[in-house]
């Protein structure tokens, strides 16, 4: 009997919402038994939590491994984008498991070797990549004004001394000083000026137990 398998993934939040892992694998194995094909777990490949524009997924290189071995027939998969983001990195992975004998289907756009329907697949991926340049080119630009209009903070990571609202880090109204970290930061200025070196600044702060800003012992 031909060996079936599937291929599902997430990366963020909102595809976690709105089409979950587990979604994706009922599709795939409703549409696998309509088929008259059983689809079972060991033979699902996925990414939780991975970009499509990265290649290097573990469940990824799980699938490619097993076409390689010749273990699979066929490989399910919801939608291009879910196998890819980008539009040459899915045709690559379509080549490489096809040539390792294993066809691949996609249920929400499936696509034969037809020149039209490879024609049409090329069109619908340069448009899905540009937008998805246009979006990231439009928040680039969006967070520069927000910058250059103090309104948005160019690091998330308060420096010494200070602590960000932990529910709008990046709001410069939100910065307030820490009490504790502050009275260290006006002690080590004192001791410099008393001339205490760097080396004995260090040495003093670890006699007192003070850590470093990442927390580690000075």
């Amino acid at each position: 009997m031909p060996i079936l398998a599937a291929y599902v993934r997430v990366s963020t939040l909102r595809q976690v919402q709105s089409q979950s892992i587990e979604q994706q694998i009922e599709r795939l194995r409703a549409h696998a038994l309509t088929h008259g094909e059983d689809l079972p777990l060991e033979h699902v490949f996925r990414d939780d939590g991975y970009s499509g524009a990265n290649l290097h997924r573990p469940g990824l290189d799980a699938l490619r491994e097993a076409a390689a071995n010749a273990k699979l027939d066929r490989i399910l998969i919801t939608a291009p984008d879910r196998l890819a983001r980008n539009y040459v990195h899915q045709v690559l992975l379509v080549e490489e498991l096809q040539k390792y004998g294993a066809q691949v289907d996609f249920l929400d756009r499936p696509m034969s070797q037809d020149p039209h329907d490879q024609l049409l697949l090329q069109i619908r991926g340069a448009v899905a990549e540009y937008e998805r340049t246009l979006i990231a080119e439009r928040m680039r630009r969006g967070r520069l004004r927000r910058l250059r209009a103090g309104t948005l903070l160019p690091w998330t990571t308060a420096p010494y001394g200070y602590e960000l609202d932990p529910e709008h880090p990046r709001n410069p109204a939100g910065v307030r000083l820490n009490a504790a970290q502050a009275a260290v930061v006006r002690d080590i200025f004192a001791w410099y000026v008393d001339g205490t070196t760097i080396i004995g600044l260090v040495r003093r702060l670890t006699q007192l137990g003070i850590p470093s800003p990442l927390g580690h012992p000075t």
